[in-house]
């Protein structure tokens, strides 16, 4: 099976090296032909994870999309989700024609709030069964540095993503499959959000009692919505005859769901909560683009969610307060004191 990976971000290159470790010669695509040239060279990606070394022997360079989809048979997707709109669009409608697609992106498109299988429905009329999600709970950094890590891989049918999972399991990255390929990708957006809201806490200077209390509040908003948008795995503590079943490793309690919250609100990685942490400390949303040189998806993400949420009116008072203190200006503090009052 062969893999071609469109970003050369940090999760990308962490996924890559996973594949790599393995075995596998991927196909690779960065729009710059310097960066590609600094790769060879240094025998690591230039930008991001830099600890990351690769044997690029193995790694098959372009800078044409269009190349890359002819080559693989699965395409990861690891773009910010602000950019694959304009990445994709003009591709020809008929490329992803036998291809299988796995998304490591966790944000929704901005221009028409859509998750990526949607977009790719209504644009190339591809299929949901050869569609795939990875998501975490997985930081970048970690995975470089070889620390033991769980990576979810949902996929409508189990024996694929089964498949698909063991090109990236190693001794240091384990491998949980799911079939829930809608929830695991609105997981991964909510809990960027919350993780934004924790960093601005941070910043207020709230402590961890607080938060604790804060991202407790959280992932019970995100199983509100995760019931009210149909996904059924939004539940804790199921055991049939008293061992896990299927829906047990599905359940809200898994990694992919309340874990990858957790680690996304707590851990220093996480640009997310970064992000926050300067919103709180008094910057701007320009700012604090500006300082990180980074994408962070809970930006974006907290009024794609706010209008989806129009739809299926999901009681959010912490993911709505989030939103509007980024997008309509109010204050974190008086933000956050709204939020005091709902938590419980």
């Amino acid at each position: 099976m062969k893999f071609g990976i469109l970003g050369s971000g940090s999760w990308g290159t962490a996924l890559a090296k996973l594949l790599t470790h393995n075995g596998q010669n991927i196909y690779w695509w960065n729009r710059s032909e310097n960066a590609i040239q600094q790769f060879k060279e240094k025998s690591h990606n230039p930008h991001y994870l830099s600890s990351a070394k690769f044997n690029v022997s193995q790694l098959n360079f372009t800078t044409s999309i269009e190349h890359l989809i002819q080559e693989s048979d699965i395409i990861l997707i690891a773009v910010p989700s602000a950019y694959i709109s304009d990445l994709l669009i003009s591709l020809p409608k008929n490329i992803f024609t036998n291809k299988k697609i796995l998304t490591a992106i966790k944000g929704i498109l901005p221009e028409s709030n859509l998750l990526l299988n949607d977009f790719l429905s209504q644009h190339f009329n591809f299929s949901i069964e050869n569609y795939f999600a990875v998501s975490g709970p997985c930081h970048a950094e970690e995975v470089a540095a070889e620390k033991l890590s769980y990576l979810t891989f949902a996929g409508l049918d189990e024996t694929v993503t089964k498949n698909i999972s063991s090109y990236f399991q190693t001794p240091y990255l384990r491998t949980i499959t799911n079939i829930d390929i809608i929830g695991v990708q609105y997981a991964a957006v909510l809990k960027n959000i919350y993780a934004l809201g924790a960093g601005i806490a941070h910043g207020l200077d709230y402590g961890d009692n607080f938060l604790s209390v804060f991202i407790a509040n959280s992932a019970d908003e995100m199983a509100v919505f995760l019931r009210k948008a149909g996904i059924i795995n939004a539940e804790v503590g199921y055991l049939e005859h008293g061992k896990k079943s299927p829906e047990h490793h599905n359940n809200y309690a898994a990694s992919v769901y309340l874990g990858d919250l957790l680690v996304t609100c707590y851990s220093l990685y996480s640009r997310n909560r970064t992000f926050g942490t300067m919103i709180g400390k008094g910057y701007s949303v320009k700012s604090a683009q500006l300082e990180m040189n980074m994408v962070a998806e809970g930006y974006n993400a907290s009024k794609c969610m706010f209008e989806m949420n129009k739809k299926y009116l999901a009681e959010m008072p912490i993911a709505e307060t989030i939103y509007k203190i980024l997008w309509e200006k109010i204050s974190a503090e008086d933000g956050f004191k709204y939020i005091e009052e709902n938590l419980i």
